[in-house]
């Protein structure tokens, strides 16, 4: 069994509902537990390490457990295989924003599982048309947004010898292609602005975790994520997804 831990916000939860069900279909058993507080910055992480909160959800496999836990707890309680970091979508782009917690956020994940593959979890860009304030940090621009959150992780990864999963990456590729082109009358990937559709954005994320680190063959994937809202899964924009996941990690 692969144990994940995401340390984050709504952005990993997002990334992690889907996971657990959809590796299940390919016959590999997860863990995957996701420490939730809606909009956490690294600050407010490492903030929440020094005074041993236990303020987060503990998600487990995609679904509220009702227990909230802190981050000592949470890393002592597995031999986790993966931990994951992650700035909050808003301060993505912001470089001063992620020093000096995400370095301290690092080595404290290494002292206690000294063992386990720490990752950096990319964030997104909100859509082209996004309400949410932090967006003006961007000039409301989706492009500029974009470029400046891949510098961060980019520098932050390199400074830290770390991997970065390409979720963000993913999605702004996504949006290039007749689905999801947004302004051309497409879907949205996002379903307010900056959080990810329940469908095909959520989905598109646990994908891109199955190809990159549970290594496992998004194409030959039976998972379907469930109808929501009325919303069903086109099979046909499922499997665009899957061949861009698929060829975006393997390439």
């Amino acid at each position: 069994m692969l144990k994940i831990l995401a340390i984050g916000n709504s952005f990993s939860q997002d990334s992690t509902t889907y996971l657990y069900d959809l590796a299940k279909s390919g016959g590999v058993e997860l863990k995957v537990v996701n420490l939730y507080i809606g909009g956490c910055s690294l600050e407010t992480h490492w903030n929440n390490i020094v005074e041993n909160k236990k303020d987060y959800e503990y998600q487990l496999n995609g679904i509220f457990t009702g227990k909230y836990a802190s981050i000592l707890e949470t890393l002592l309680e597995e031999e986790w295989d993966v931990v994951t970091m992650q700035q909050c979508s808003g301060f993505s782009g912001l470089m001063d924003t992620y020093r000096p917690y995400i370095k301290n956020l690092s080595n404290y994940i290494k002292e206690h599982v000294p063992k386990a593959k720490q990752l950096i979890h990319q964030t997104w860009a909100y859509e082209i048309d996004s309400g949410h304030d932090h967006f003006n940090y961007y000039q409301k621009n989706q492009k500029i947004m974009y470029q400046k959150l891949i510098e961060c992780y980019q520098t932050v990864a390199d400074e830290l010898s770390l991997d970065i999963i390409p979720f963000g990456e993913v999605i702004q590729e996504l949006r290039t292609l007749p689905p999801f082109d947004y302004k051309n009358g497409g879907i949205s990937l996002c379903r307010d602005g900056f959080h990810m559709n329940y469908i095909y954005g959520r989905y598109a994320l646990a994908a891109t975790w199955y190809e990159y680190v549970v290594k496992g063959n998004i194409l030959n994937n039976k998972f379907k994520p469930p109808v929501i809202d009325g919303m069903e899964a086109s099979e046909e924009v499922l499997q665009i997804i899957k061949q861009h996941v698929h060829n975006k990690i393997n390439n």
